[in-house]
């Protein structure tokens, strides 16, 4: 996948490194549930940059 393949586990916008996202609280998933689409680029992950 792109964080490991693409990317070396390295933020390009930061240059730290990648961490889960946090938890949803449960009164905030029934007000503002999850997407049920999944959105993907057309042209997938673009090359890594030279840090």
């Amino acid at each position: 996948d792109c964080v490991d393949n693409v990317l070396g586990g390295v933020c390009p916008n930061c240059g730290g490194n990648f961490a889960p996202r946090p938890i949803r609280p449960a009164g905030k998933l029934t007000k503002y549930p999850p997407s049920t689409r999944r959105v993907l680029k057309a042209e997938g992950c673009g090359p890594r940059k030279a840090a």
